[in-house]
């Protein structure tokens, strides 16, 4: 599956970059973030539509920081549903030092179209923040959990539409995981950002990664280019390992 979407009007959430003119650091006992809304519709030798949704919250009571993320994806070509993916994920952290950090974390997917109806996971461990500068930030997080996939034959017709659905047995176990977060002012008004999490277990391994560049327009709003990779390096037979999204978005902050 590989969805190009030109997204306009709405709330776009990328990871918290801190923008030139930005008071840093956020306030405390208060939930700042950025979301995302979109919509593509294109008809002519083609037919196709599709819709992004996400939301990143943050909340910061020292020494923890608390982060939620929710995601939505859909998309239709030529009539036949062809993605539909929900994400939630909820991280909590508790700074040791000003850079080492614990961490705990819960992730729910559920996809239509991956192969797996959804990966449900639990995980802790220790993150550092290698580089805190106020241009420049980068960190990372390895730990260990435990996670539930269920996978699924999907049953497709000569159009492409899914016509079965065959539920195969559960997967779970114990899972490692690592993670980095990377944003980098360029200039006063625009920055990259790139976030990365692997879950590898005996079953399956996850990996998924976000690329964006911001530029921003005022104080509240910007615009982003972004690439988006989701891999599963062992879905049920006939289906492909790897889904990508590229959008261009209008950025919203609150």
């Amino acid at each position: 599956m590989q969805i190009r979407a030109w997204f306009m009007g709405g709330l776009t959430m990328l990871p918290l970059v801190a923008w030139a003119d930005d008071p840093p650091p956020p306030p405390q006992g208060v939930w700042v973030g950025k979301g995302q809304l979109g919509f593509l519709a294109s008809q002519g030798n083609t037919q196709s539509d599709s819709a992004n949704a996400a939301i990143d919250m943050a909340l910061l009571l020292d020494p923890w920081e608390h982060k939620l993320h929710l995601d939505g994806l859909y998309g239709k070509s030529a009539g036949v549903v062809a993605a539909e993916r929900w994400t939630a994920n909820w991280q909590s952290n508790y700074d040791l030092t000003p850079d080492l950090f614990g961490f705990g974390g819960l992730r729910y997917q559920h996809d239509m179209f991956s192969g797996f109806q959804y990966q449900a996971s639990e995980t802790a461990g220790v993150g550092y923040k290698l580089i805190n500068a106020a241009d420049t930030k980068l960190s990372v997080q390895a730990g260990v959990g435990y996670r539930e996939l269920r996978p699924e034959d999907l049953i497709k017709d000569d159009t492409g539409a899914v016509v079965e659905r065959v539920l195969l047995p559960g997967d779970n176990g114990v899972v490692f995981t690592f993670g980095l977060d990377y944003t980098q002012a360029l200039t006063s008004t625009t920055s990259l950002s790139n976030k990365l999490l692997v879950e590898a277990g005996s079953g399956d391994t996850l990996i998924a990664n976000t690329l964006a560049l911001t530029v921003k327009m005022s104080t509240r709003l910007a615009l982003s280019l972004g690439y988006s990779l989701q891999a599963n390096t062992k879905p049920p037979d006939g289906l492909k390992k790897i889904d990508s999204v590229e959008t261009a978005n209008l950025v919203f902050a609150f």
